[in-house]
């Protein structure tokens, strides 16, 4: 079994005093998608903010490519090829779609799907009719569509996804799984954070539960959808 691209072993993360994981552990392999599954508060996006670095304090290993990267700043990360897409989108309102795309941009990558904004606007047409529309003038979904597309342009191995299907209308839910699909055959690996268990079934490989910043599950999409224990313990609201 080839080495995994993102791998994850007892990872601790804090605010303030407050623990907020104990002892995570994940792996995401190469052209995988991977959910990271929990209810509001379980952890989810906390643990991808300590996998990029951006928690100040954290204890455990994070290895990316081959490399532990645990005490890397977070712009250090992403130069090696991590991309990260926040839930809360963060698009750049003064700014054009072009010119959002263009704070994302990297150089090409040896092994890592290449983007360029026809490549992005082929996979959003929504954004392909409105580069030059400020990103303060765009809807929750196209900010995040936005979102995505600056990311990619830094022609990441791995994207951290959170909570992409989060207070957007359905159409755009359906769109989003697409694209993770898209993205899966362009050989992307991508780990996703996601309280939807249909919507991480359409799209994910396998999966993990959080609970109360602790690993519950982990196996295959279809061995969660099967396990009510799980699903009612840990996901039902």
């Amino acid at each position: 079994m080839s080495e995994p691209l993102l791998k994850v072993c007892g990872l601790n993360a804090f605010y303030g005093r407050a623990q907020i994981l104990f002892d995570v552990d994940l792996e995401v392999g190469r052209g995988e998608v991977v959910a990271l599954m929990g209810r509001n508060g379980a952890g989810k996006s906390t643990t991808m903010k300590a996998v990029m670095g951006l928690l100040p304090r954290r204890h455990g290993e994070v290895t990316f490519r081959g490399q532990n990267i645990s005490a890397l700043a977070p712009y250090r990360v992403a130069r090696m090829g991590m991309g990260f897409v926040p839930e809360d989108r963060r698009v750049f309102a003064d700014l054009t779609v072009m010119e959002n795309l263009d704070t994302g941009r990297q150089p090409p990558r040896e092994g890592a799907p290449q983007w360029t904004p026809d490549k992005l606007f082929r996979l959003f047409p929504n954004l392909g009719e409105m580069p030059r529309r400020p990103g303060g003038q765009m809807s929750g979904g196209e900010q995040q569509m936005l979102t995505v597309s600056r990311t990619l342009m830094g022609n990441p191995y791995l994207v951290l996804l959170d909570e992409p299907s989060e207070g957007v209308a359905p159409v755009i839910v359906e769109q989003m799984a697409n694209m993770i699909l898209e993205l899966k055959r362009e050989g992307l690996s991508i780990l996703l954070s996601e309280q939807n268990l249909h919507f991480a079934g359409l799209v994910s490989d396998r999966a993990y539960v959080l609970e109360k910043g602790q690993i519950r599950f982990s196996g295959t999409i279809g061995e969660l959808a099967q396990n009510e224990t799980v699903r009612r313990a840990y996901l039902s609201v």
